[in-house]
């Protein structure tokens, strides 16, 4: 079940919100329990299993390390947790590719598994294990109650892709939350927000990416090749960041606050500030429990360039199962220890928008890396990319063009602060037409997308999200 489908929006949450609200506070969990497990099983009836076993674990790791705090036995415990949740991840989301690739390179004909990958089960793993991590730290206060914890993994709304949250970021909220009139609205406000750039956006420029990548890549011109790349990023940024707006609106509905996960990274000044903007909850993650514990930028330049080509091939395979992830890290880490070796300062010297098309280019070459998963067919991108291949420009490429101009230049203007900065300006003024211009839009806006988005679901066969892979 996903948030931009028929069956979610008129069956499910309607259903769900009105059991909600109308059970008294000491039964919602149980009816967000219940009703999370459903949007899980509604597509991955089996690894519900894996999912609840995944909570016991880290609920009795947790209690075992409140009972061992401050000795010996609490590393073992704790290791344990890490070895689990690992162990459950690589054999889920890599054994098969190991296989494979075992068998390329020993010429062998090991049969694979054929596992389904679980959705979410990415997401949801960091989460669990970031709550023994901090509970071992002593962050985070064990959760006694096993249903109140289940809730915190199994929660419906950032289950499938985040944003990761930590524990102790929803600790106060998972035993009282105060939902307020004014937080349905602005939740409800957020998730239109959300479906609209989901299903108006990234489905439609997502087209376009579906129709060039599935050319004969070795015969497609320069222009075609750059209008399906940036039709590529405009997708994965409007995909995620819209299921990102969802989910916390959805939260904000039930009582809490998730952190943001995206600040409109595509007006980066440099890679580092990309980073910064883009998946924010999952490059938190990274620093606060891989980069940091290595030594962060603490043991001087060479010690970090080695963390950050670290946390970053882990990045990448944590993304997916293929050579094309890890060489997405591996460039975006090269990327960034140039940036600490001498590039940021040069970038920070130089005028902002050089920086900004730098790091466009930077995440473009990224998302070629990302979205083709064969070395030939990344190799004949590249080539058309950069001028080298069959042409530089030819009919298809200038109709494309001309067909998708005004949703490119839509997708430009969504993709930056100026909607967000007219809003805020119009809210702050004086004037009483700008009042009543922003009092207008506050209430049809989000009525709108919500409409020409149900209007496109029925429409459309085209509907994924890109992240649930992950």
């Amino acid at each position: 079940m996903v948030f931009s489908s028929i069956v979610f929006l008129f069956r499910f949450l309607p259903l769900f919100f009105l059991l909600y609200y109308l059970v008294p506070e000491r039964m919602k969990n149980l009816i967000l329990f219940l009703g999370s497990l459903i949007f899980y099983a509604w597509g991955e009836p089996v690894y519900v299993l894996l999912m609840l076993f995944s909570t016991v674990v880290d609920y009795v790791h947790g209690r075992l390390l409140e009972r061992l705090r401050g000795k010996r036995g609490a590393k073992l415990v704790l290791l344990s947790s890490v070895v689990i949740n690992l162990g459950v991840l690589c054999f889920f989301k890599y054994a098969d590719f190991l296989i494979g690739s075992v068998n390329a390179v020993l010429g062998t004909k090991v049969p694979l598994l054929s596992l389904g990958l679980p959705i979410g089960i990415s997401f949801y793993t960091f989460q669990t294990m970031s709550y023994t991590i901090d509970v071992y730290r002593g962050q985070a206060k064990v959760q006694r109650n096993l249903l109140d914890f289940g809730v915190y993994v199994a929660m419906f709304p950032q289950l499938i892709a985040g944003p990761i949250v930590k524990y102790r970021d929803v600790e106060k909220s998972m035993h009282y939350r105060r939902i307020t009139l004014p937080d349905v609205s602005e939740g409800l406000k957020r998730f239109c927000m959300g479906l609209g750039k989901k299903v108006l956006l990234a489905n439609n420029i997502g087209e376009l990416w579906a129709f060039v990548s599935a050319m004969d890549l070795r015969r497609i011109s320069m222009l075609t090749a750059w209008l399906g790349i940036v039709a590529f990023g405009f997708q994965i940024y409007f995909d995620f960041s819209g299921y990102s707006d969802m989910a916390i609106g959805l939260g904000r509905m039930l009582g809490f606050r998730f952190p943001e996960n995206f600040n409109y990274p595509y007006i980066s000044a440099s890679v580092t500030e990309f980073w910064r903007r883009w998946h924010i909850s999952l490059g938190s993650w990274f620093r606060e429990y891989v980069y940091f514990p290595l030594g962060g930028s603490r043991r001087g330049l060479p010690k970090q360039l080695l963390n950050i080509l670290v946390v970053w091939m882990l990045t990448g395979i944590w993304h997916g199962a293929g050579w094309n992830f890890l060489l997405w890290g591996l460039w975006f880490a090269f990327a960034l220890m140039l940036e600490k070796l001498f590039l940021g300062r040069l970038l920070a010297w130089l005028p902002k928008g050089i920086g900004i098309l730098y790091t466009l280019l930077v995440a473009l070459a990224g998302w070629v890396l990302f979205a083709l998963e064969t070395p030939a067919g990344i190799w004949s991108y590249v080539k058309a990319m950069t001028g080298t291949g069959v042409s530089l420009f030819d009919r298809q490429g200038i109709y494309l063009g001309r067909q998708y101009l005004i949703l490119f230049l839509v997708a430009l203007v969504a993709s930056t602060p100026l909607t967000h900065r007219l809003t805020e300006h119009l809210r702050g003024s004086r004037m009483g037409f700008h009042i009543a211009l922003y009092r207008f839009g506050e209430k049809f806006i989000p009525a709108g997308l919500l409409l020409l988005s149900i209007a496109g679901i029925v429409d459309a066969s085209y509907n994924p999200f890109l992240y649930f892979r992950f």
